[in-house]
């Protein structure tokens, strides 16, 4: 894959774009299992070490002694950590080494939300209505992301939510309405607060959140009218199941498809399908309770509503909407969709809980979700058997608990395939790191904060100015990348292996990408002229180049540079001689190309 990615820095990619659930079947990776590490579900994280002689079992009332699987080195450590979170510190490293691995994923699963997007707004002042306009403004949105992922707290929570909105995509882009940026940090909200939850609560909660329901059309959507031959939309029906739950075609467990006699793949959903599901999703509009207008500061005779109506889900009580009514506009029509049938005038909350059910309890949605869980923190090309033990865990946690999110994530994480060392040589192991995870993981290695306390980096989607992505930003409702991407005239074509990341790579973003982290790292103003990184630990060794380039090269890329990319930019870093007694803006510059250039390398780019 670093030479595919080495191919196109050079020549640019011609895309090809494949469906988003198609990925070539590849044959099963051996890996040799190391000292520390197991396969999932065949044990826990706790390997029982029982005792005891043939025929007699072991001592009476003797325990079996349990030993918790452990990081024996900084890089293994780190190596984890940076697929579980969006960055590591070396106490992170220091406390996984003692403790274990699942016994630390535990502790981050468990600590509480530290602040929620929505209550950042409210601290910043942006949902007042002053003379600003922030109700009608997008960059608080942008400000509210760029804080939550570059923040010290909740990083394993926040990673998940962030793979999560690359599956549930509302993008900030699309939304246009007063208090847009409190409606996506709502949205955000809800993501990261469902992180470790329930599958089937997400699912509900993405539904009725108000930015989806613009986004995707489901507020305001009307049952049909006869007289006028006005039908549903159904824009919401089509993209909850291609997108959001069972994918276009059926799956087997391990993620490749079911095939007919013909051994053509076989199409989970029809038309009718869709025509019947959105009247499911027909009266919901938002839910304008104890709405309070407050004149525009510019403009006195505009009246401004409050924020409430975009921070609690959608109602189907058309009581509740901003022009109140007695008529509700949920369809009564009977419904029947993949076998599941909903008489007509059922009533529209009924109707939603038993579509939803049928979603949810559909065959597909383990091997769906999973297999782009585990290409969003993990590896672009998983084996079926990996997919295949992680969709038996959604299918159940162990306990009879379908859609456990939380043991979803642990067996995506915890796997003998995401953690055995065999992965850092394989040559189909691996994905490319997204630009926008890149810059997150710098502010918070090198302890970037925001001089206002506004956190003021913008809408970074441009990709000659910026990175070419943006969080909470795709370009549409099928994400930045597509699952099922290959880039042409590639070795990763050539081998049938997909780079859903790739897409994002061309002659522009490539040295887009560079020019920026060049501004952001050594920016003299910030980032925004307001987020800096302080490089304290750094600055400190920053004369003794062979002891920056390899904490450099732990913390940003678990010790995955090889040695020669390490010696040519430890060349580039001697080439100008910095001592104790240098300046320290000597100093600044030998961090700064030293942060660069691993960060520009490809090493660093292909994470494994």
């Amino acid at each position: 894959m670093k030479e595919a990615l080495h191919q196109i820095c050079l020549e640019g990619a011609s895309e090809v774009d494949t469906p988003d659930d198609v990925v070539p079947v590849l044959k099963e990776a051996t890996y040799t299992t190391s000292p520390h590490v197991y396969a999932l579900p065949a044990a826990s994280l706790l390997v029982a070490a029982c005792g005891g002689g043939g025929g007699g079992g072991s001592s009476a009332g003797t325990p079996p002694t349990a030993q918790v699987a452990k990081p024996s080195t900084d890089a293994e450590a780190a190596r984890f950590v940076l697929k579980s979170s969006l960055s590591v510190t070396e106490a992170e490293i220091t406390n996984i080494k003692s403790i274990g691995y699942e016994p630390w994923l535990n502790a981050q699963m468990d600590a509480p939300i530290n602040q929620t997007g929505v209550a950042w707004l409210s601290s910043r002042g942006y949902d007042q209505v002053t003379a600003d306009n922030f109700f009608d403004n997008e960059y608080p949105g942008d400000y509210m992301i760029w804080n939550q992922l570059m923040s010290e707290a909740n990083g394993v929570r926040k990673r998940v939510a962030l793979a999560l909105s690359e599956f549930f995509v509302v993008s900030l882009t699309g939304l246009d309405f007063s208090w847009r940026a409190q409606a996506i940090a709502f949205y955000w909200d809800q993501l990261n607060s469902n992180a470790f939850g329930n599958f089937r609560k997400l699912l509900e909660d993405v539904t009725l959140n108000p930015a989806m329901g613009y986004y995707l059309s489901t507020r305001g959507n009307r049952k049909e009218d006869p007289r006028t031959g006005r039908v549903p939309d159904e824009n919401y029906a089509r993209e909850v199941m291609q997108l959001f739950t069972i994918g276009l075609y059926q799956l087997n467990n391990d993620g490749t498809r079911k095939l007919d006699t013909n051994n053509q793949p076989i199409e989970t959903y029809t038309n009718s399908d869709v025509t019947n599901l959105a009247r499911v999703f027909t009266g919901y509009n938002w839910d304008f309770t104890g709405n309070v207008k407050t004149p525009a500061t510019n403009d006195p005779t505009r009246l401004i509503n409050s924020t409430g109506y975009v921070t609690k889900p959608m109602t189907i009580d058309p009581t509740k909407w901003e022009f109140p009514s007695t008529t509700s506009q949920h369809s009564s029509l009977e419904v029947n969709f993949l076998g599941t049938n909903i008489p007509a005038n059922t009533d529209g909350t009924a109707a939603l809980k038993t579509a939803l059910d049928a979603l949810f309890n559909h065959a597909n949605v383990g091997p769906f979700f999973a297999k782009q869980m585990i290409q969003r923190l993990v590896t672009s090309n998983p084996s079926t058997a990996y997919v295949d033990r992680v969709a038996r865990v959604f299918n159940n946690n162990g306990s009879g608990t379908r859609g456990d999110l939380r043991a979803v994530f642990k067996a995506i994480l915890l796997d003998d395939e995401a953690m055995n060392s065999a992965g850092l040589t394989a040559a189909t192991f691996g994905k490319v790191r997204e630009p926008m995870l890149r810059f997150v993981q710098w502010g918070r290695t090198f302890g970037a904060a925001s001089t206002s306390g506004n956190w003021r980096i913008g809408n970074l989607s441009d990709l000659v100015s910026g990175l070419g992505q943006s969080a909470l930003r795709s370009p549409s409702v099928f994400n930045f990348f597509r699952p099922g991407y290959v880039p042409a005239n590639t070795a990763i074509a050539t081998n049938s292996l997909v780079a859903p990341e790739f897409q994002l790579i061309n002659e522009s973003s490539t040295p887009g990408y560079v020019n920026f982290m060049t501004s952001a790292i050594g920016s003299t103003n910030g980032v925004g002229g307001d987020v800096k990184a302080a490089y304290t630990s750094e600055l400190a060794i920053a004369h003794d180049s062979t002891a920056l380039l390899d904490r450099i090269c732990l913390l940003l890329a678990a010790n995955q540079i090889t040695d020669a990319t390490k010696a040519t930019i430890k060349t580039a870093l001697d080439a100008t001689t910095v001592t104790q007694t240098s300046t320290t803006a000597e100093k600044q510059r030998r961090v700064y190309m030293a942060v660069l250039l691993v960060m520009a390398s490809p090493d660093y780019l292909v994470q494994k």
